[in-house]
């Protein structure tokens, strides 16, 4: 495995930032299954506000992670995507969410470090 280099480390840390913000996986699974408006989003994710919604995508947006694509009818469309960079990090997290399945079949406790 490669090591975590000091010049990396903070780019490395603001993408744990970024996926680690509440809604953030939902937005992204939400795109996995299909979501491509805004509303489609909203009804695939539970409990989201419109605001932190839009907060999201916009974040997802800037981050390379989501395509928003502008569709000049009237009313103007708006479709939200997964980009090429947003389909490789759920890739690379699918073993990272396999891995929280196996942990959470575990009876409570197994397999934990007692504290010092």
């Amino acid at each position: 495995m490669d090591a975590i280099h000091d010049d990396t480390c903070p780019s490395f840390e603001g993408t744990l930032e970024l996926i680690g913000r509440r809604w953030t996986g939902s937005v992204l699974q939400a795109a996995v299954q299909g979501a491509r408006r805004f509303g489609e989003y909203r009804a695939l994710i539970s409990g989201v506000s419109d605001r932190l919604l839009s907060q999201r995508l916009k974040e997802l947006e800037a981050a390379g992670l989501i395509e928003r694509t502008v569709i000049p009818t009237t009313p103007v469309q708006i479709r939200y995507q997964l980009a090429p960079d947003g389909q490789d990090l759920v890739d690379a997290l699918r073993p990272l969410a396999q891995w929280n399945m196996r942990r959470g079949a575990r009876p409570r406790g197994a397999g934990r470090v007692p504290a010092a």
